[in-house]
């Protein structure tokens, strides 16, 4: 983002949609113009990250950090709910995890509820290797965030936050009535 500008991108903005600077103070007066400006940045953030995702998968390991994270993070799991948890599909799940198992990041062992199935857990070499996807990961984003002012990191962090909760809570909302939310809409550590 430029100078000062909290808001910008698209050209093609929504009519009434304004770029909220340093200097003007926030334009935005209605949860309505604020949905506006939003969604433009979201849809224009989302182009973003699957750029970089699609130039990510070209990397050694691109497919490897999503289930090493959720494996490491939410602990064992069967294959059908870590597919459930990355947003993938079983089949893709199936042959990451086989590779993972061969190259010794992943272990299977008999799930002791279901001993048709088994549960699958990151070993040490699996926990390192996402330990080390993560520091590539945090230090691109500590080059792109270091000339932001601290105040600017804090409040983009807080909201981000914020909104993530939000958005867990309405997913919560309009699936899981009186149910629980799962560990896949918390993913903040487990994605590049």
């Amino acid at each position: 983002m430029g100078k000062g500008t909290v808001h910008g991108g698209d050209q093609a903005r929504a009519p009434g949609t304004a770029t909220i600077t340093a200097e003007q103070g926030p334009p935005v007066a209605t949860a309505a113009e604020a949905a506006s400006g939003l969604g433009s940045e979201i849809v224009r953030f989302t182009r973003l990250i699957a750029a970089w995702k699609h130039k990510a998968k070209n990397e050694p390991g691109a497919a490897d950090r999503v289930l090493l994270a959720r494996l490491v993070v939410g602990g064992e799991r069967r294959a059908t709910d870590l597919a459930a948890d990355a947003f993938l599909d079983l089949s893709t799940v199936s042959r990451q995890v086989r590779s993972l198992v061969e190259r010794g990041l992943v272990e299977r062992h008999p799930d002791p509820e279901d001993r048709r199935g088994s549960l699958l857990t990151a070993t040490e070499a699996g926990r390192e290797a996402f330990e080390q996807y993560r520091r590539q990961r945090d230090a691109e984003l500590a080059a792109l965030l270091e000339p932001w002012p601290a105040e600017d990191r804090y409040q983009l962090i807080r909201l981000l936050a914020r909104l993530n909760d939000d958005l867990v809570e309405q997913q919560h909302a309009r699936h899981c009535p009186g149910g629980h939310t799962g560990t896949a809409a918390k993913q903040g550590e487990t994605q590049r």
